[in-house]
């Protein structure tokens, strides 16, 4: 591959319910990386997210659509996301959520990322990044999580909970995904645990996140306590020394 010529990237969306802001996000995608793939990955959404992305994929090759049967879970949404880059043998995978908290102008810089980094992380808690938009008890719920998956995962990130990354899809191909445990917003932590059980290094820049521009949040404390869970059944796989299985 020339240095000109850009790798091939997927950018995934998970979607639950995101009809209304859709069309606009995957043309501010194009905007920022024109040679993106754009694959929907949506969860049977009443209000005919699925339907919608349909139409958009018939009159765009560039995008995609995944339809699963029913609301399974976000990180498990990911995952089909994952698997899909990896069987199409694209080289770049990027993430971020459909309701414009991650603004598609990140996209260039999370690319350069990957020229010395395995994983491109858009921080919100490095110099220079922040979150617009939040209640003190959405920045106390984030913060604790982070700290939390510091402590007992071991993970150098300032900003392990948030979904918008690039990932080095080879990397991404020697991961077990059977080996998931979580379903919802722990998916965050455990992937990069997983990812740098292969040896994957990380690489955070500055974004700000901004509250949704429509809908409603799918974020409440079940999901929260349900990450403590998942992330404290992962260190004690560290402490015990239960290996990631990778694939061979």
């Amino acid at each position: 591959m020339s240095t000109s010529e850009p790798a091939r990237l997927l950018v995934t969306v998970c979607t639950y319910n995101e009809k209304e802001n859709l069309p606009s996000l995957i043309t501010e995608i194009h905007i920022f990386a024109p040679d993106a793939h754009v694959l929907v990955v949506d969860d049977n959404s009443p209000d005919g997210t699925g339907q919608l992305a349909d139409e958009l994929a018939a009159k765009d090759s560039r995008v995609h659509v995944l339809h699963r049967a029913g609301k399974q879970g976000l990180g498990s949404a990911t995952v089909a996301g994952f698997r899909y880059g990896v069987e199409h043998a694209y080289e770049q995978l990027i993430n971020l959520d459909a309701d414009f908290s991650h603004h598609p102008r990140y996209i260039p810089e999370l690319r350069l990322c990957l020229e010395s980094a395995d994983v491109g992380i858009g921080s919100r808690y490095v110099p220079g990044g922040g979150v617009v938009g939040w209640s003190w008890v959405r920045h106390f719920m984030s913060g604790g999580i982070n700290f939390y998956a510091r402590l007992m995962l071991g993970l150098p990130n300032r900003d392990n909970s948030g979904s918008y990354r690039c990932y080095r899809v080879s990397k991404l191909a020697l991961l077990d995904f059977d080996q998931v445990r979580s379903r919802g917003y722990s998916f965050q932590e455990e992937i990069l645990y997983m990812c740098r059980s292969v040896g994957c290094c990380f690489r955070e820049v500055p974004i700000t996140f901004e509250d949704r521009r429509a809908g409603t949040s799918k974020i409440n404390w079940k999901e929260s306590v349900m990450a403590l869970w998942i992330i404290f059944r992962l260190a004690l796989d560290r402490i015990t020394g239960r290996r990631v299985r990778v694939k061979t």
